[in-house]
């Protein structure tokens, strides 16, 4: 018997990178999923978005593990269309146990007002709609996870306005920190318990792309991921460019797992240190 066996958990961005691995490892230890997925380019976002040939991989491989999953296509800008595909799901599956919403984007690298908004509304945004239409499903005792980051937990820039993007994606992430603080003491009287997982760089096609290489070398006009790496390494005080997305999905089923039955209203981090090399000394108690 797995850690999660027989739990039905929906899963928002599942189509790859965090998602995908959530929905693999979760199948490992006995969930059946609901995979959902936007599979649509948006113009903001500087790199390729995932597609259907990339939500149909995570149906494979959850299915090689002899779990159950219902997927569908749903932007997490849409309330309706997110409401629909998590009932599909539990229409099928039978029920819900937890919900990830792990759904993000980085339109980094762009001055365009819109990048601030488009962050904001799929990483923020929609991680409330996600948790909404699960809301109703959730016995008593589910959990609820929202992806942060390691800049949920940073301070935000200050009057920078030459990238937008970058600016929506961190208010974005501090705005899910405490959305998760305050929902975990609402929900708390029937022990729903609500975290959010903060990691740093991880090695998906978010970190490996253009438009972050561009923010991590500026001094150079194209820069290539070699030309990255080293700077990638200045995020972590472990001296790591980035984890892997496994690393966080081991956390979250910890998190989905009723051994974490009493663990809620929490800021964790799977970040390599980040955050306590930029933390300044607590005081002397």
């Amino acid at each position: 018997m797995g850690r999660v066996q027989d739990k039905v958990v929906c899963i928002t961005g599942a189509a790859r990178g965090q998602g995908r691995a959530h929905a693999i490892r979760l199948a490992e230890e006995g969930a059946d999923i609901i995979a959902i997925d936007g599979c649509a380019p948006i113009d903001t976002v500087g790199y390729p978005l995932a597609g259907s040939t990339d939500l149909d991989e995570t149906v494979r491989e959850v299915e090689k593990r002899d779990r159950r999953i219902v997927a569908r296509t749903a932007d997490v800008r849409d309330p309706a269309a997110v409401r629909a595909a998590v009932d599909d799901g539990v229409a099928e599956l039978g029920g819900l146990d937890a919900v990830l919403a792990q759904a993000g984007i980085a339109p980094i690298d762009n001055p365009d007002a819109q990048a601030f908004l488009d962050a904001v509304t799929v990483d923020f945004n929609g991680v409330v709609h996600a948790v909404d239409a699960a809301l109703a499903h959730l016995p008593d005792g589910g959990s609820i996870v929202a992806t942060g980051s390691a800049a949920a937990l940073m301070p935000p820039s200050a009057g920078d306005t030459t990238d937008c993007g970058k600016l929506g994606y961190s208010f974005a992430k501090r705005s899910v920190a405490g959305f998760v603080n305050d929902l975990s003491l609402a929900l708390a009287p029937r022990r729903i318990r609500v975290n959010a997982v903060h990691p740093t760089n991880t090695n998906t096609d978010m970190l490996n792309s253009d438009p972050m290489y561009r923010v991590f070398r500026p001094d150079l006009a194209e820069p290539t991921r070699d030309d990255a790496l080293g700077p990638f390494h200045s995020m972590t005080a472990m001296g790591l460019p980035y984890v892997e997305p496994q690393d966080v999905a081991e956390l979250v089923v910890f998190l989905v797992a009723d051994e974490s039955r009493y663990v809620t209203g929490m800021q964790m981090r799977v970040d390599a240190g980040a955050i306590v090399r930029r933390r300044p000394a607590q005081p002397p108690f």
